[in-house]
């Protein structure tokens, strides 16, 4: 005689209904309603409208801490207590030109303190880790559990950047799809529990938070930027994961680079002991919380000599080759540049992040869609940062590009993204007071 089929406690209309009328769901329906869709008994349209109706109304942090858990127990996660040494990690909500993961990861490992960066793919005009990683001849991303415990290990580098695997949080993997496709993306309380169930499921044991606030962000003020930082951090420091938070500017690219091997070559800099100032210094501000947050307390002065006397590029050596990679190996060069010059004497005052993202994005260097293939040449270089003096005719951005049918979109793309202001003038001394002040804006713990 068949089985018949599991009556299920609640229905999705009543779960919508609730939430759209504003009213807090229950643990019960949470739980529900997560597992449910994850096992496709709530369908598309139906987890859509329930998207909306939160994205309209919003979640209590009750609501929230629950839809995080209950999307964390979708599936597994990871357990690093025996590697014995204690384990940090470091998420960025997204920006142009930021490559902090790749010399961080190292930098840290050299501490003592273990990295288990688990990353992703570039979605839009924001560049994913994986994606710049795998500008490195031979270098793979997806790596089995044990890999990833032989990495952290006592006979590993320490480090580890690396694909999250497809049993951690799987419902968020369905839900990060859905919204994207549904104007559901910039939502708080859907935003920080998609960070943190991921990050809780991966079982690290602090995490610092670089939440972005400028035109090139999710979240374009402060207000918005530090109540995202405030919800991530309960969340975190509720699940028994000491998380701090650090806002840092996204208003310009950060670093000199947007694209995915210009940004690695910019990163080697950083390991090598250069690099741009503004790199460096949140690589640097990041390290010191994440060591701190461990447990393992480090001053600036130690954290710079370690990239000047070599030992954080000894770490990416070994880590990049334990991934198939060769780090000696060249790095792909575009075939196809073109130079954008000053139209003016003055300062360069704004360089807006977003129309650079935008303009890589055209370029080849991201992607509208998870399918779609990226160049690993293509890109945008920055020849000045705002607050520096430009000339007429001076070289302000070199695009690159292996089909150079794309240049015209990606010049479209920058129109009204590069102030020049007056030598002297109000705008010229805001400038250089920003660039002066550095990138991190403020720290929540």
């Amino acid at each position: 005689m068949p089985t018949a089929p599991a009556v299920e406690p609640f229905d999705a209309v009543e779960v919508i209904a609730a939430k759209r009328d504003r009213q807090r769901l229950t643990d019960a329906q949470i739980d529900w309603v997560v597992g449910a869709y994850t096992r496709g008994v709530v369908a598309e349209e139906q987890m859509s409208a329930l998207a909306m109706a939160i994205y309209l109304n919003g979640m209590d942090p009750r609501e929230t801490a629950r839809w995080t858990d209950a999307m964390i127990r979708t599936g597994g996660r990871m357990d690093f207590s025996g590697i014995g040494r204690p384990t940090a990690d470091k998420h960025s909500t997204g920006g142009v030109g930021d490559k902090t993961t790749l010399p961080l990861a190292p930098l840290v490992a050299v501490f003592g303190v273990s990295v288990p960066q688990l990353s992703g793919r570039g979605l839009g005009h924001t560049g994913g880790t994986l994606d710049k990683m795998e500008s490195i001849p031979g270098w793979r991303a997806a790596l089995s559990n044990e890999e990833v415990l032989d990495m952290l290990g006592p006979s590993g580098p320490g480090a580890v950047i690396c694909a999250a695997g497809s049993g951690l949080a799987p419902a968020d993997r369905k839900l990060y799809a859905l919204r994207d496709t549904t104007a559901t993306v910039s939502c708080v309380p859907l935003i920080a529990s998609s960070i943190m169930s991921k990050k809780i499921a991966e079982g690290t044991g602090a995490l610092v938070l670089d939440v972005k606030v400028g035109s090139g962000a999710f979240m374009r003020d402060m207000d918005t930027a530090r109540e995202l930082a405030g919800t991530m951090v309960c969340l975190g420091t509720q699940a028994g994961v000491t998380t701090r938070a650090l806002l840092t500017d996204m208003s310009t690219p950060l670093g000199l680079t947007a694209g995915n091997a210009l940004e690695v070559r910019e990163s080697l800099e950083v390991l090598a002991g250069g690099g741009p100032a503004d790199v460096v210094g949140l690589t640097l501000a990041l390290a010191t919380e994440m060591l701190d947050a461990a447990g393992r307390p480090t001053g600036e002065d130690e954290l710079r000599a370690a990239l000047a006397d070599g030992r954080a590029m000894d770490v990416w050596r070994q880590m990049v080759r334990r991934q198939g990679g060769d780090p000696s190996a060249p790095l792909p060069v575009a075939p196809e540049t073109e130079v954008l010059t000053a139209g003016e004497d003055g300062v360069l005052t704004g360089l807006d992040a977003l129309k650079v993202g935008l303009a890589a994005w055209r370029l080849g260097a991201g992607r509208a869609r998870k399918e779609d293939p990226v160049q690993a040449v293509a890109g945008v270089e920055l020849h000045a940062k705002p607050g520096d003096a430009v000339r007429r005719g001076q070289c302000l951005l070199t695009l690159h590009t292996a089909t150079p049918e794309r240049f015209a979109r990606a010049v479209e793309a920058l129109e009204g993204g590069v102030t020049i202001s007056p030598a002297g003038s109000p705008a010229a001394a805001e400038a250089v007071a920003r660039r002066e002040a550095g990138v991190v804006l403020g720290r929540l713990a």
